[in-house]
């Protein structure tokens, strides 16, 4: 049989960075091995509406091209690919189990569970239900039926068995547990509704999954779901229990739950400022709602795919001791499960930025100029359609930016390009404006050397030459009057040269920056 693998989140409205990781370790092994790779929504909880809370999940693997052969929106011989429209099925494989007495109804209320619970925790031994409802003659079994009495339906683990539950994960070695030691796992609630356990395995059995590879904390899971494989005839599939993914300097797994914490993480705490800077522009909240636990927090930043790929693709697994940069055909071309590793992987932001800035450079400045564009609509500080002479504007701009241009959102930064008013950093304006004799040269600068040039000498190269001549004429450093333009026309600290910057802004606007710079210097 070729190699069948699959993802099969639950639909929960975001798509966790580390579940892509977990679905991408999939995806490469389907990929390298020339199998499928299915998609399967664990939609099981019916409070939850489907359409909203799928749509990160698909528009995640979309950005990242991580195309699926059999799920939802492309179907497949073995569908429906939703848990919630495969009850008949569920059904089916349990009254079969229920007929070759590999499962039972258990009629014990939550609370003698719970007592029974409890008394195992109060004698210090592994909680293994008590089968009281294995003594029932069939006639009291039929009775409690026709009563309506509730129940819940148990797998019966076969404790008596010889040899031990095992299996050689592909990632954690040879694993095994004494069967003896297992409780019998309910398989159908109640309302009859199965559970995770279950349904897994008739999906993973019917769909003809031949790799499980999922996050190592459904190890535990794995010991019944071999057993129910065994009970219901499926060909048992190879596993591959995979290392999770921490935060920054952390050895706890990633959790929303937790993004609290992060804000504090001297790496990750760059990630949430650049959310809290850019999302409110973009109508987009803050990091509260969207942060770097999100796999849409990476696109809507302006991250690459290829940037993010890689980066996750060396979250536990590597080609060898010193390769770091991969395209996605490299890592598929290479991808094995033997050179993943068991011990948890630290996301660090600092190397996935580096990725980042390599694959950003690669990126042709059509694209750039289009993606930018995005994110300058989406701000409102263009309009849609783009205008030549808008899509002209952020040509020069992004080439001024040069390498500065890491992020999609950095455009964002230089906003000052594209509105008239100017937010200004007034840390700094007190320190390059103000201060006491910069005010009346940058006056006089303006006066003499500016205001004189025609709109066609207005060039970088001819505002250079200008700004060079007074400096030496006045005997004060350049930088001095670098750094009180730079303030005046753009209200930043920092950005591209500043002489691409003024030329950027035009003569007329400059010279008004200038003079409402000016008269702020004098007020202060």
């Amino acid at each position: 049989m070729s190699t069948r693998t699959r993802f099969a989140p639950s639909p929960t409205g975001y798509m966790h960075i580390g579940g892509m990781r977990t679905a991408l370790f999939a995806w490469l092994w389907a990929r390298h091995t020339g199998g499928a790779f299915i998609l399967r929504i664990d939609d099981t909880d019916r409070q939850r509406n489907i359409d909203e809370a799928l749509g990160p999940i698909l528009n995640a693997f979309r950005w990242l091209g991580l195309n699926w052969d059999e799920g939802p929106e492309v179907g497949g011989a073995d569908g429906p690919y939703f848990q919630s429209q495969r009850s008949d099925l569920y059904r089916a494989a349990c009254d079969r189990l229920l007929a070759e007495g590999k499962a039972y109804r258990d009629f014990d209320s939550p609370e003698v569970v719970q007592a029974d619970r409890q008394a195992a925790e109060k004698e210090k031994r592994p909680y293994i239900n008590v089968r009281r409802s294995l003594d029932l003659t069939p006639q009291q079994v039929e009775e409690h039926l026709a009563a309506g009495r509730p129940h819940v339906i148990r797998f019966l683990v076969p404790r008596d068995r010889s040899e031990k539950v095992a299996i050689d994960d592909a990632v954690r070695g040879h694993v095994e547990w004494d069967a003896a030691l297992l409780s019998d796992p309910v398989i159908m609630r109640s309302d009859g509704s199965p559970l995770y356990n279950f349904a897994t395995v008739v999906d993973d059995g019917q769909m003809r999954i031949t790799h499980v590879i999922r996050a190592e904390e459904h190890l535990s899971n794995t010991p019944v779901q071999v057993l129910m494989h065994e009970a219901l005839g499926y060909e048992l599939p190879a596993f591959a229990h995979i290392p999770f993914v921490t935060a920054p300097g952390s050895t706890k797994k990633l959790s929303k739950r937790d993004v609290d914490k992060y804000k504090n993480n001297p790496q990750f705490k760059r990630m949430f400022e650049r959310a809290d800077a850019v999302f409110p522009q973009l109508g987009l909240g803050t990091s509260e709602t969207l942060n770097p636990v999100m796999v849409e927090y990476y696109e809507r930043i302006g991250y690459l795919p290829q940037a993010v790929l890689n980066a996750l693709a060396r979250l536990g697994w590597s080609l060898d001791d010193k390769t770091e940069i991969m395209s996605l055909d490299t890592v598929i071309e290479n991808f094995t499960l033997d050179r993943v590793v068991k011990n948890c992987a630290g996301l660090d932001p600092d190397k996935l930025f580096a990725f980042q800035s390599h694959w950003m450079s690669e990126v042709p400045l059509d694209e750039k100029v289009v993606r930018c564009g995005d994110h300058l609509r989406t701000a409102g500080l263009v309009h849609d359609p783009l205008e030549p002479a808008a899509r002209e504007r952020i040509t020069a701009v992004v080439t001024a930016l040069g390498d500065r241009l890491k992020l999609y959102s950095d455009i964002l930064d230089v906003d000052y390009f594209f509105k008239d008013e100017i937010v200004y950093d007034e840390k700094n304006f007190a320190k390059r404006v103000a201060k006491d004799g910069t005010p009346e040269l940058l006056a006089e600068f303006a006066s003499s050397h500016l205001e004189p040039l025609s709109t066609a000498d207005w060039t970088a190269e001819r505002l250079e030459a200008e700004l060079n001549a007074f400096s030496e004429a006045k005997g004060v450093s350049s930088g001095l009057l670098i750094h009180a333009l730079r303030l005046s026309t753009t209200g930043q600290a920092v950005g591209p040269g500043v002489y691409d910057a003024l030329v950027l802004v035009g003569r007329e606007k400059s010279l008004e920056r200038i003079t409402a710079a000016l008269m702020k210097a004098r007020n202060s």
